[in-house]
């Protein structure tokens, strides 16, 4: 079964639009819409560089981690909101911002998907260990390291 092609700036701007109606209520705190508004920055980023592989693998993390903040943030503020304004506007907004996090992981599986056709590996290793330059693991004393001039 073929995995339909999902364009990276629909992706965007479904979550740019979502985010923008889940704040018309002043119910969240200024690092939810931070935090969203620069994942999607990212996004633009890796729309603008169709090429890059990194833009895309931030943008794909990006939207995994705000998976977790917006979860915390809804746990903070939903409820106690909630019980002091039950308005029409507010459950708009937080209806937004719960749609926008159910879409979230959605996106996170097309933007994998993206991630891999422009030449990402299928696992994501940050090779911790070896970025560490090679030349300054020595063993010996006479080491090339040393006796270079920079």
């Amino acid at each position: 079964m073929e995995i339909p092609a999902i364009n990276l700036k629909a992706i965007v701007l479904v979550h740019w639009l979502l985010t923008v109606w889940a704040c018309l209520f002043p119910w969240l705190n200024t690092s939810y819409v931070l935090g969203n508004v620069s994942v999607l920055a990212v996004g633009v980023w890796a729309i603008a560089q169709r090429d890059s592989i990194d833009a895309v693998l931030m943008f794909l993390i990006g939207l995994a981690v705000t998976i977790l903040t917006d979860i915390v943030h809804f746990g903070l503020y939903y409820a106690d909101t909630e019980a002091h304004y039950g308005s029409g506007l507010f459950r708009f907004s937080g209806g937004m911002a719960i749609l926008s996090l159910l879409l979230k992981p959605v996106s996170c599986f097309f933007v994998y998907q993206m991630y891999r056709e422009r030449g990402g590996e299928y696992n994501v290793n940050f090779d911790l260990e070896t970025s560490v330059d090679s030349r300054c693991t020595t063993d010996s004393a006479d080491s090339t390291l040393l006796s270079r001039r920079y």
